[in-house]
């Protein structure tokens, strides 16, 4: 008898993932997938893909995805900025991270959302680098006073800048691979030791239903090349850009994500690549796509239980809320993804702190989210055994006396088998809630967020590299029409 067991959960029996895997195959060698990128579909064609006329459609057999799917590692190690082990993505392993990408700030003290600006994006470093259940950093906004095309190596900058863990990022014009990649290699110092020790991993995302477009082929080439990790990230829609039945939507993304792999693959062989998503559900009623629907929910776990029966890591975005404010519906949205994603084993859950439909990113909800991601984390590490026997001695130790507050056994196991969460959570008898002002999790995570503000823990890169990022980030900016930078030093 093992000491403990993990608990987990499959949506998909093995004859529903057998069907899933041969109409994806059948998707990419019948129906094909449309590519408009030049160099992938030369990477496709050398792998094997029979290239329409149109130079558009490429149709790519069974044998060539499995060919490139023998070479993905089964697993790898993300490192943070000081070049130390962080997290192991493969297998159940599981890592929380903060959405990334949302546009919009919820602003707690007006109730109201803005855009979102440089010190935005820097008080989300720091804060994430504070919470011990987000593993990762992320890009988690995108700043609107910066020029759009330097949004994605901007937020990176200041990542870099003012935290230490993994990041997980990605690019929004072609030509920003080459400075962010050289941003990493200022931080690692060469090249090499940006492959051997990654840093930060990037989202690719293609567009359901089976298109690749220029910019996210360049990035998934140009990962696969570097040796820098990737993510695919189909967002298939159901019942708009996919099917409206699970099923029909796990085929396509399962297409989606195939054809990824081959192209990546084929430019960088054995490069560390993550099978996601971040699927949704076309709400008929509203002409809204809420991917904390509990059919988004099932197809998530449901694609991560696809991508381990290939052997490869996994991704999805679960543990949001399309709710507009951090209220019940967040709450209950957030935790239903949270914990099915550690029940499946989803390696990288992206999505903490996110609001309206992944648009919109609040400090206060990414507060209450890390405690969300921790109780996850203390559900999916099971009952263990701990000593001896189940529990007999102590039982019999103190069973008469009434208590087993005092007991040697107590003292020694409490904190290990107990997670105590952190002040966000109300703990307190009703006399001394209502003593302490009767504030509700929202009201405490804000006074976090003022606490930070006020005295913030940061771990500023060193002088020398942190010179060299600026000088390689201002003359992006000066490129792209800007006198200066807007005020980055913000701690």
């Amino acid at each position: 008898m093992g000491d403990i067991h993990r608990p987990r959960v499959e949506l998909l029996s093995s004859e529903q993932v057998a069907l899933i895997v041969e109409e994806a195959f059948r998707v990419l060698e019948d129906i094909g997938i449309l590519v408009e990128n030049e160099e992938a579909l030369d990477l496709l064609s050398q792998a094997g893909g029979r290239i329409a006329n149109d130079r558009r459609r490429v149709f790519i057999a069974r044998e060539t995805c499995e060919r490139c799917m023998a070479t993905v590692p089964h697993s790898f190690f993300l490192y943070d900025r000081d070049g130390e082990e962080a997290v192991r993505v493969g297998d159940d392993d599981v890592c929380f991270v903060p959405g990334s990408a949302a546009t919009w700030v919820h602003d707690f003290a007006t109730r109201s959302i803005r855009k979102a600006t440089t010190r935005d994006v820097g008080e989300f470093v720091v804060l994430v680098d504070s919470l011990p259940a987000m593993d990762l950093q992320s890009t988690c906004v995108v700043p609107d006073d910066v020029p759009g095309a330097l949004a994605d190596r901007y937020r990176l900058f200041l990542a870099l800048a003012y935290g230490r863990k993994p990041v997980v990022t990605g690019t929004f014009t072609k030509d920003a691979f080459a400075t962010m990649h050289a941003f990493l290699t200022v931080v690692r110092g060469t090249a090499k030791a940006v492959r051997e020790k990654p840093l930060a991993v990037f989202d690719c995302c293609p567009s359901s239903p089976l298109m690749w477009s220029d910019l996210t082929c360049q990035a998934l080439i140009d990962c696969g090349r570097s040796g820098v990790p990737a993510t695919i990230v189909p967002a298939p829609l159901m019942g708009a850009t996919a099917p409206v039945t699970l099923m029909g939507t796990l085929v396509q993304h399962t297409a989606e994500n195939l054809s990824g792999v081959v192209i990546h693959q084929t430019a960088g062989p054995g490069s560390p690549l993550v099978y996601g998503g971040a699927a949704a559900v076309f709400d008929m009623r509203k002409g809204t796509a809420p991917m904390s629907g509990i059919e988004a929910v099932m197809a998530d776990a449901a694609y991560a239980q696809i991508g381990k029966h290939f052997g490869l890591p996994t991704h999805s975005y679960l543990g949001l809320s399309d709710a507009k404010t951090p209220d019940f519906q967040a709450g209950f949205e957030t935790t239903l993804g949270a914990v099915l994603a550690a029940l499946a084993g989803v390696n990288i859950v992206a999505g903490a702190g996110l609001l309206n439909y992944v648009n919109c990113q609040s400090l206060e909800k990414l507060i209450i989210d890390n405690e969300v991601c921790a109780h996850a984390q203390r559900l999916v590490q099971g009952i263990r055994l701990r000593g001896e026997d189940a529990g007999f001695d102590v039982i019999r130790e103190c069973a008469l006396s009434g208590s087993f507050l005092t007991s040697q056994h107590t003292r020694r196991h409490f904190r290990e088998e107990v997670y105590y969460p952190g002040p966000v959570i109300d703990r307190l008898s009703q006399g001394d809630w209502e003593a302490a002002g009767g504030r509700s999790a929202a009201d405490r995570a804000h006074d976090r967020v003022r606490q930070m503000r006020e005295s913030a823990a940061v771990s500023p890169l060193d002088p020398t590299r942190m010179g060299e990022l600026e000088a390689r980030m201002a003359s992006d900016a000066a490129a792209a029409g800007m006198e200066k930078l807007p005020e980055w030093r913000l701690f």
